[in-house]
């Protein structure tokens, strides 16, 4: 078992409970990633389903989760043939910090897609990409040791003071761990990587407030390749969203999520 899973498992206590203890290595300055607790918060719901695959999640998040216990309530809303609906609260000391609306179904690993578009930008070749910094050990940023990502050069402008003022962010993404891509490593692909608010030239921690996510199809191992854009920053608050495709060029994930403008 990788240390992404482990992280990730739920433990069964009776129908609709689940126990799990969130990791610290999943962390951004101290609170715990969007996406990794969501693919938490998955791990229950597709135990207690009949149905393997979570194809639609959408997620509140009403506090900042941090390292340690934390229970997941499941209330069933309907199961049928094709899917089934499930409302999951995330819980830590009695009070709720995710409330999630979750579809499970079954997916065709080999299904053959009757439309599809190719992404309106293209990436460089790995080789070309380039990686963050590593964070300094006091800034608490220790999901970055969880992830491998290699950024389109431009869309990291920022960190030298040059953003392209353009809400964009682009990547090749793989676990540190040898793992191979499955829908929990996806939930925390669509959250992962920095705003793209910071591209535009805003900066500072951006807390999501709502983010949903549809599994379009069950990825092939190899590296994903994610690409996040914005289409209004406003009022303090923005908009991201995020298409993940795998090695073989498939659309895998999609996402928008809601967020703050970055606190300094």
């Amino acid at each position: 078992m990788t240390r992404f899973d482990e992280a990730t498992k739920a433990i069964r206590v009776d129908a609709t409970t689940y126990e799990v203890c969130l990791d610290d290595g999943y962390a951004i300055g101290g609170p715990l990633n969007g996406g990794y607790l969501m693919a938490a918060l998955l791990r229950a719901t597709v135990d207690a389903s009949p149905h393997p695959h979570p194809v639609s999640t959408s997620t509140q998040f009403l506090r900042s989760a941090r390292p340690g216990p934390a229970v997941v309530h499941l209330t069933p809303l309907k199961s049928g043939r094709t899917t089934t609906v499930t409302q999951a609260v995330l819980t830590q000391h009695g009070d709720p910090y995710l409330a999630a609306l979750i579809t499970t179904a079954t997916l065709t690993p080999d299904a053959e897609p009757f439309y599809t578009t190719p992404p309106t930008t293209p990436m460089p070749p790995l080789a070309d990409c380039v990686q963050l910094p590593a964070p300094k050990p006091e800034s608490g940023m220790t999901l970055n040791a969880q992830t491998d990502l290699r950024f389109d050069p431009p869309t990291i402008g920022w960190l030298n003071s040059t953003p392209t003022r353009h809400p964009e962010s682009r990547a090749y993404f793989r676990l540190t761990e040898p793992q191979a891509p499955d829908p929990y490593v996806l939930a925390l692909a669509v959250d992962a990587l920095p705003p793209v608010a910071f591209s535009a030239g805003l900066r500072g921690w951006a807390p999501t407030v709502e983010l949903t996510w549809h599994l379009r199809a069950l990825p092939a191992p190899g590296w994903l390749t994610i690409r996040a854009s914005g289409r209004l920053i406003s009022d303090d608050w923005f908009d991201e969203d995020v298409e993940v495709h795998d090695s073989t060029g498939r659309l895998v994930a999609q996402s928008r999520q809601l967020a703050r403008v970055g606190r300094a």
